[in-house]
């Protein structure tokens, strides 16, 4: 009951529902349905470039976008595929095929909901900015990569998986382009980018795939223009109809073997998502629930791959649709979700006609706006340690794989931490006398003498392995032999097991030496720490003091007494 008490699952809806009105539905349907419009070619596009069907992409963005807005913590965050996803997903598809991706999607969803219910989302936010950019711009550059074919024509055959091979197939098939393909391409790319200049309400992407399909349409049937493919060409019989669930097997072997998969798809839509909710929180002054967020991806991602679907997680290009275009509450996404379903059953015909091109030209500005060039060129300008984090976290990405740059960014990101951590860790060297208000927020100086033979060590900051360490490494520098040791720990706000062990042997050792130890301003959660290790026994308990004065009196009745 206590865990239960603790869940952090509070729906955005259920409070913006409270004080709903005519007013606030006119706003979030506008932006719903303008959102829902948008998102169509993104649909599509991220769909056919995972490897699946567009078919797939919409009721992805049907079903997850509906629970992501009916069961988030965020109140304009709109959910659905992403790019980020296209690299792992296609992966899974050709190692495990659609089943294992079905498989892996749910573990993540799973996982996503145990983050959530332990109350992690807010720690996914403090993974550094290097790390989240280094794999962000490499997923941009695999994307791009992988609809070359597509948007040049090119006769390649099956492409190999690794980023450098399959460049090195393009560059031997450049001679195999088809020119009115490639036109189609950049005809679509130059439509997307002038769109908003005539209007920044006008979607580029849906103005490329209304204009391009009927032009091409036109070329073929009146010019006999051939041989520029469409997604009728490609996949036949496209339904238009939401299908039934289906079985996924859960066995302890596809289990293991998707487990990792699993945990990339599960890291990166909580850091996609969070950083939306974000990115949406500071354009419209509210707080996102990061916990509860987690808690409707991961259910979204349990439900969606039961009717076939892909990974979901928050789209921070339509998020940020539904924010300028009115969008305050979950409703807005839900009318989104509706407008999808809507084309979906009754406008799934003309997606037949939308050219190959066309969405390879979709995923080459969504790959650009994935990049973050701008962000890149300012951190090259940060320290080294940024900079080397970015590089090794891309270069992993691009070059290995998605789980791979995951796994090693993650582990970067905690040695970055520990390293942050132990250089705000000051550990000082004091003999002689001590002003017990210096490093306190005091106006009062008194100043304490130490005995000869007592030394003080202060520690500033948590006690870790990395900091037992270097006060190891200190101790054994300095070389001397006090009568008493005093440890000031009142700037300890924690100590882990590996520092309570190196205590315990500083402790010993000192005494074997015949050198007495006092701990002084011990905290109350440290003491406690040091008392279920047995330190308090071990040390003595009078040698733990809770104010640096009466450590100090004991110190040198004892260094007194050994004179």
């Amino acid at each position: 009951m206590e865990i239960l008490s603790k869940i952090e699952f509070k729906p955005k809806i259920l409070s913006t529902l409270k004080d709903y009105n005519l007013s606030k539905f006119k706003d979030d349907a506008i932006a719903g349905i303008v959102v829902g419009i948008v998102a169509l070619p993104l649909a599509v596009a991220f769909g056919i470039a995972s490897g699946v069907t567009p078919t797939v992409g919409l009721i992805t963005a049907v079903i997850g976008g509906f629970l992501v807005s009916a069961l988030g913590g965020s109140t304009v965050q709109i959910g659905g595929p992403t790019g980020a996803f296209i690299v792992i997903i296609y992966g899974i598809i050709q190692q495990f095929g659609l089943s294992g991706l079905a498989v892996a999607t749910v573990l993540a969803g799973l996982i996503l909901v145990m983050l959530g219910l332990f109350r992690l989302g807010s720690v996914i936010k403090f993974i550094p900015y290097p790390i989240v950019i280094g794999f962000t711009s490499g997923i941009a550059l695999t994307i791009f990569s992988t609809q070359i074919t597509d948007l040049f024509g090119l006769k390649t055959g099956a492409l190999p998986a690794d980023f450098l091979s399959k460049w090195g197939v393009y560059f031997t098939h450049f001679d195999t382009t088809h020119w009115p393909t490639l036109l189609v391409g950049l005809v679509s790319i130059g439509i997307i980018i002038l769109a908003p200049r005539i209007s920044k309400r006008l979607p580029g992407a849906l103005a490329a795939i209304v204009i391009v399909p009927a032009v091409v349409w036109a070329l073929r049937e009146y010019f006999g223009v051939t041989g520029i493919e469409t997604i009728g060409d490609r996949f036949q019989n496209l339904s238009g109809s939401i299908p039934t669930p289906k079985s996924i097997d859960l066995s302890i072997e596809t289990i293991n073997a998707l487990l990792p998969s699993a945990f990339t798809i599960a890291m990166l839509g909580a850091i996609e998502s969070l950083l939306s909710a974000t990115v949406a929180d500071g354009a419209t002054s509210t707080t996102t629930n990061s916990n509860t967020e987690l808690i409707g991806q991961g259910v979204a991602n349990i439900v969606v791959p039961f009717f076939g679907g892909i990974p979901v997680t928050g789209a921070i290009a339509r998020t940020m649709t539904n924010i300028t275009n009115g969008g305050r509450t979950p409703v807005a996404g839900l009318i989104h979700a509706v407008v999808l379903l809507l084309i979906f059953l009754f406008l799934m015909p003309l997606i037949n006609y939308v050219p190959m091109a066309c969405l390879a030209g979709v995923l080459v500005i969504v790959s650009y706006n994935m990049s973050g060039w701008r962000t890149v060129r300012a951190i090259l300008k940060t320290p080294k340690s940024d900079v080397t984090v970015m590089t090794v976290t891309f270069l992993l990405t691009v070059i290995f794989d998605l789980t791979i740059a995951i796994e090693i960014g993650l582990l970067l990101a905690i040695l970055l931490f520990l390293r942050r951590v132990m250089e705000n860790t000051e550990i000082r060297h004091i003999g002689e006398q001590i002003d017990i208000a210096e490093g306190a927020e005091v106006t009062t100086h008194e100043v304490l003498d130490l005995e000869k033979g007592v030394e003080v060590y202060e520690i500033d900051g948590p006690f870790f392995f990395g900091v037992a360490t270097k006060f190891d490494d200190m101790m054994r520098s300095l070389g001397d032999k006090p009568k008493v040791r005093i440890l000031r720990m009142r700037k300890v706000p924690f100590i882990d097991s590996t520092g309570i062990h190196n205590l315990e042997i500083l402790i010993t050792s000192s005494q074997k030496e015949g050198i007495h130890v006092v701990l002084s301003g011990v905290r109350e959660n440290v003491h406690l720490a040091l008392e279920r290790a047995n330190i308090e026994r071990l040390v003595g308990k009078d040698h733990i003091c809770d104010h640096i004065t009466k450590a100090v009196k004991v110190a040198n009745d004892i260094a007194r007494s050994i004179d």
